[in-house]
């Protein structure tokens, strides 16, 4: 059984212009809520359980989801305070069953190949990186690659083509238990940016459609770029 975790906490400030009255990952895209047509792709992939890491608004996505749906078992972790994507995610990994997971950012989408990233843990035990190829990684910051895994992560800002994080990690559960829960932190710049030249970390790519609805200007294309996500 593979289980999701869906960082969905943030408050979305570049965002509140555009949706003031939802969570980020709530913001309509295409006529649904963007989490919708996240947790649609991955039960369409083979995903049965999804830990909702949840903050700002949480009632907003526990009203509409409620504790199924596309097929998964939902479960509701949320916050007392904000706690970055890193506290997020150290909370909702302690609620899964297996010994890995999925963990994503609600504000992303990506159509990746799910059943090749969960093969790769399977025949190594390595966390993996998924990685999406773009013209330009300005906006995103850049992964470094060495034989298949990474060998570094560079800040935002540096352009050209190259690889990205499309901010989707499987990783083992535990792997975050250092940090005390309830501790606020950043799953990118205080764990990864670091943790990637202690252990290897394996990359996986992919060529699917991605989206990212965290600025204002791609949360505009979103609609006309992810409309023809089946339902």
């Amino acid at each position: 059984m593979m289980e999701a975790v869906i960082l969905a906490g943030g408050r979305g400030e570049r965002l509140r212009r555009a949706v003031p009255d939802l969570p980020k990952a709530m913001a309509p895209v295409a006529g649904r809520p963007f989490l919708e047509i996240v947790l649609a792709s991955l039960g369409g992939k083979g995903f049965r359980r999804a830990i909702l890491s949840l903050g700002y608004m949480a009632d907003k996505v526990v009203g509409h989801f409620g504790r199924r749906f596309a097929g998964m078992e939902l479960v509701h972790e949320i916050e007392r305070a904000p706690l970055g994507t890193g506290g997020g995610a150290r909370l909702a990994l302690a609620r899964c069953r297996d010994d890995h997971a999925l963990v994503l950012n609600g504000d992303t989408f990506l159509d990746f190949d799910a059943a090749g990233v969960e093969a790769l843990w399977r025949r190594e035990r390595t966390p993996v990186v998924v990685a999406r190829e773009m013209s330009d990684t300005a906006r995103y910051g850049r992964i470094e690659t060495r034989d298949g895994h990474v060998s570094g992560l560079t800040e935002k800002g540096a352009p050209g083509p190259g690889l990205i994080s499309a901010g989707h990690y499987l990783l083992p559960t535990g792997i975050l238990d250092g940090f005390p829960p309830g501790l606020p932190f950043s799953l990118e710049t205080d764990f990864l940016a670091e943790a990637v030249s202690r252990r290897p970390f394996r990359v996986f790519v992919s060529e699917g459609r991605f989206i990212d609805i965290g600025v204002p200007e791609d949360y505009a294309r979103a609609g006309r770029e992810i409309a023809g996500v089946e339902r």
